[in-house]
């Protein structure tokens, strides 16, 4: 797949910024439907929850299997969140807003400060020389090898898919989004929502613990937000780590460009698409990142041409696990053995 290949048949090639355009007529979401979607989300989560507690109290081993289809949900709760991070699910700020907090408690992922760090990972999407917030680590060829040899250690333990998806999901919903390090110079808005986050958290927590004991809490919530974490972060790593993704020097990068090429279209079946909130549509949604993800589906189908760019399936993105560095000369991400072939050749 290249994405040379792949740019829409209209607008023209030379004009991709036109489609930030054409694509502005769907960002209006429905009032009801949002509301549907709120309820269809947030009900079955709690009862998948509420009944793997249930049955774990009575010593039942359905309780395990009902973890997680309440992860599943968990994990569409927090595309409401991120939704109402960018205005676009209510489109009503206040509303979003307080959504986007509420829903911020369960996810253990504070709306205010989740929304400022991801919205610098959209303003500076595959922009080389503004890596390191809201994105995963990223490094080139040139620069990885520059390293000494125990910071590349460093790197690839840091890559590894284990911590990638094991230990990051632990490190990133447990620790990191406790307390927002490094963003006080930015604005306080950030810490007061992270510590009201955290408060939030623990009077819930101690209600629900009175009502069901700690074991059944923490045997049932521990592994839903979990296993949601490492499900989210698995996604948002294929969205933007696979082989023809887009990174240039700061001189070079321009926003339409690196939006509808940066990101992947991760072309799910159709039963996780829905459990995703559409959130594999990427590159339309770092294009137009106020559409309501239940409306991406409709750009698609208004504009087929857009379904081809940066497309990955299911089984293409186990794939990507492999790529961690960038090669500038070539213009897609290689694993660590290309890398060395890269440089055996130089």
């Amino acid at each position: 797949m290249n994405s040379q290949n792949h740019e829409p048949k209209s607008p023209s090639r030379d004009t991709t910024g036109a489609w930030i355009k054409i694509l502005a007529q769907y960002r209006q979401p429905r009032f009801g439907r949002s509301v549907f979607e709120l309820v269809v989300t947030a009900a079955p989560f709690a009862a998948f929850w509420a009944g793997a507690c249930i049955f774990i109290m009575q010593g039942s081993w359905l309780g395990a299997l009902l973890i997680l289809p309440a992860a599943a949900f968990l994990l569409r709760l927090f595309m409401i969140q991120h939704d109402c991070g960018h205005g676009s699910f209510f489109a009503r700020r206040r509303l979003d807003t307080w959504t986007g907090r509420i829903i911020g408690v369960l996810t253990l992922t504070p709306y205010d400060y989740w929304r400022r760090t991801h919205a610098e990972h959209h303003a500076s999407a595959g922009n080389l020389d503004e890596r390191g917030v809201g994105d995963i680590a990223t490094l080139t060829v040139d620069e990885y090898h520059a390293l000494s040899p125990a910071r590349r250690l460093g790197y690839r333990f840091y890559r590894h898919p284990v911590v990638m998806f094991g230990i990051g999901p632990v490190w990133v919903f447990l620790l990191k989004q406790r307390l927002p390090i490094g963003m006080m110079r930015a604005e306080f808005l950030p810490w007061v929502s992270t510590m009201a986050t955290n408060l939030a958290i623990a009077l819930v927590a101690a209600l629900t613990i009175w009502f069901v004991g700690l074991v059944p809490f923490l045997l049932v919530h521990l592994p839903v937000v979990l296993l949601a974490g490492a499900a989210g972060v698995w996604l948002f790593y294929v969205q933007h780590q696979f082989e023809e993704t887009h990174w240039s020097k700061a001189d070079d990068w321009q926003f339409p460009k690196a939006a509808l090429h940066g990101a992947s279209h991760y072309d799910l079946p159709l039963v996780l698409r829905w459990l995703t909130g559409n959130i594999g549509v990427h590159h339309i949604h770092h294009l137009a990142s106020r559409i309501p993800y239940y409306r991406l589906p409709e750009v698609l189908r208004a504009h087929p041409e857009l379904a081809d760019i940066g497309r990955i399936t299911l089984w293409e993105s186990i794939g990507c696990v492999r790529l961690a560095l960038w090669d500038e000369r070539r213009g897609r991400l290689v694993s660590f053995r290309e890398a060395r072939k890269l440089l055996a050749h130089q």
